[in-house]
């Protein structure tokens, strides 16, 4: 089985997931919630015989649940990927020993 890198993993990938993933899942929560926030004040709306207004959504609806979304995802994925790059960093070990033996 040939390995994916003959010195193991590499360090200086591990923010870049991490930054890239984060990114990635804060745009696509900020839109979701635009859309519901979008969504639910066209239906207060109509039930109230109101014109609705869209900068309240915009403001402060859509970006502070982008941004929990986005710190969780942050730590979340951090976790999980400093996990991922010990235990390649081990199995590469293992297979390097392995292979010398």
């Amino acid at each position: 089985m040939a390995s994916a890198s003959p010195h193991g993993p590499r360090w200086f990938w591990v923010p870049l997931r991490v930054l890239l993933f984060t990114l990635l899942l804060t745009l696509l929560a900020f839109a979701i919630s635009l859309f519901l926030g979008i969504v639910g004040l066209l239906l207060w709306a109509a039930v109230h015989h109101s014109h609705p207004n869209m900068a309240f959504v915009y403001r402060r609806f859509a970006p502070p649940i982008a941004g929990v979304v986005g710190a969780a995802t942050l730590v979340t994925s951090a976790l999980t990927e400093f996990r991922r790059y010990q235990q390649s960093k081990v199995l590469a070990a293992i297979e390097r020993a392995g292979q010398s033996g």
